[in-house]
């Protein structure tokens, strides 16, 4: 049994209840894993890895949300389980994010895919060491993609809940699968060129957006929100107000995560320092870095971004061309107007005043995090 606290929305009770509820489901599938062949052990050992520990932020919006309609700060351990299950979900679409992105580390550790790769190479096995790694990745994100409807399903949470919340369940699965290609196609896209024409720069932005909508905003706030409002109840005008609530909050949550990937401490984020850098990874922060900065200086970063091979040092002279036109002022501005925007929706939101409160305190821990 955990007690949400408004002062404290994400606590270590919070994220001990949600780890210990992914633990448990976790303990069952090992037999069933086990029955089916022994060598199948990597996936367990590397589903607890990636599942231990995280922000937690997607259950403690669901127990917000289900907090928010009943006015009960004590949710039972079905609510809990099924809040649990959305970290599920969320650690398998990181694992393949991790293999799309050809990521070297999660949380401070080798990447899964990068995991399988290293198996095969100590076991000298047959074939292609990074195909054999990717094949991996890409299956771990499967199994926890499918336990984690299992893990939903299997909550506790009563028929009539279950029935109310699924819906949105099965609609984030489908967003976020949608907004990740999406993200794929803008990748796919030259920023430097884009951003030297007006035109190329108002479609860059609309991209950006309609990626950041759906991949981020509505899969890391918006639907945890609904799922856990709509285990508890929520009418219509409710679900409405959370939706006004979550999707600029989101969108301000993936911003800050911009800014992180660049300008982050390694120690707190658990990834390389200038990894988006290196990577080349399209976002507002790069595009407004793109268009703001001289044609000299756009044209420089154009050399560095997406250079695997980054030294510190050019890590840093990126570093300084983005903030030097403008472009960090410019995502910490818009940063602050979709902030507004979502506490504004939740002032006027006909929710309960204890899960108003916890509301208002996780919109500040996700937009004003420093990992």
């Amino acid at each position: 049994m955990v007690t949400l606290a408004p002062d404290n929305p994400v606590s270590d009770d919070v994220r001990a209840a949600v780890g210990g509820a992914i633990d448990a489901f976790l303990d069952e599938q090992a037999g069933v894993l086990s029955g089916i062949s022994p060598t199948t052990s990597p996936l367990l050992k590397r589903s607890r890895m990636f599942t231990a520990g995280g922000k937690r932020l997607r259950p403690a919006f669901a127990l917000w949300a289900w907090a928010a309609i009943t006015g009960e700060l004590t949710p039972p351990e079905g609510v809990v389980r099924a809040a649990a299950s959305l970290d599920v979900l969320h650690v398998s679409a990181l694992m393949h994010d991790d293999v799309m992105d050809a990521s070297d580390a999660r949380r401070g550790v080798p990447a899964a895919h990068r995991q399988f790769e290293a198996d095969h190479r100590e076991r000298a096995w047959r074939g292609d060491p990074e195909a054999f790694g990717r094949a991996g990745g890409i299956l771990l994100g499967d199994l926890l993609l499918v336990w984690s409807q299992e893990m939903f399903r299997r909550s506790g949470l009563d028929a009539d809940a279950l029935a109310r919340a699924y819906p949105h369940l099965e609609a984030v699965r489908t967003e976020v699968t949608a907004g990740q290609y999406l993200d794929v196609l803008a990748q796919a896209r030259d920023p430097y060129p884009l951003t030297r024409t007006e035109a190329g720069r108002i479609d860059l932005a609309q991209m950006i957006s309609t990626v950041v909508t759906w991949k981020s905003a509505s899969y890391s706030v918006r639907r945890p929100l609904l799922v856990g409002a709509a285990a508890a109840g929520a009418d219509e005008a409710q679900l409405a107000a959370l939706t006004a609530f979550g999707q600029p909050l989101g969108r301000a949550f993936q911003y800050r995560d911009d800014v992180l990937g660049i300008f982050g401490d390694e120690a707190l984020t658990g990834k390389e320092s200038g990894e988006d850098l290196r990577e080349g990874k399209l976002t507002l922060l790069a595009a407004e870095a793109f268009g703001r900065a001289s044609e000299a200086d756009a044209a420089e970063l154009a050399g560095l971004f997406g250079a695997p091979d980054l030294t510190a040092a050019q890590v840093e002279r990126a570093r300084a061309i983005i903030a030097g036109g403008g472009a960090l002022d410019a995502v910490e501005a818009e940063i602050e107007r979709e902030y507004d925007a979502a506490l504004a929706a939740l002032a006027a939101a006909p929710v309960t005043e204890p899960g108003r409160d916890g509301l208002a305190a996780m919109a500040r821990v996700a937009v004003r995090r420093t990992f």
